[in-house]
């Protein structure tokens, strides 16, 4: 099931990491740092596929889902064996417009 609304984003992904392409489950967010002015967006991947391809390292990827793409650092495995993911800039998911009135 995907889930996309104003919390982020619950579905489906790909994440290419080392020239593989893994399908995984997101559980994604973002928030805008206003120390930097940036977008920050992270989360938790879940994925059959992930231990393999990662065991315990971190790495640099790509997460994409059917709402957009992103470029992402990976790693750091939970309790329950979720890799967390994050990334500076546009998340791979829409987030909705801010209008700002003079």
């Amino acid at each position: 099931m995907t889930d996309h609304d104003h919390d982020g984003y619950r579905g489906p992904a790909t994440l290419t990491v080392r020239g593989r392409e893994l399908a995984v489950q997101a559980l994604l967010d973002a928030r805008h740092e206003p120390l930097d002015g940036r977008m920050h967006w992270f989360g938790r991947l879940t994925g059959d596929d992930l231990a393999d391809a990662l065991g315990s390292r971190t790495a640099d990827a790509v997460l994409t889902t059917p709402l957009g793409r992103s470029s992402a650092r990976v790693g750091d495995v939970d309790a329950w064996g979720r890799y967390r993911v994050s990334g500076v800039g546009t998340p791979p998911f829409g987030v909705p417009a801010v209008h700002l009135d003079d």
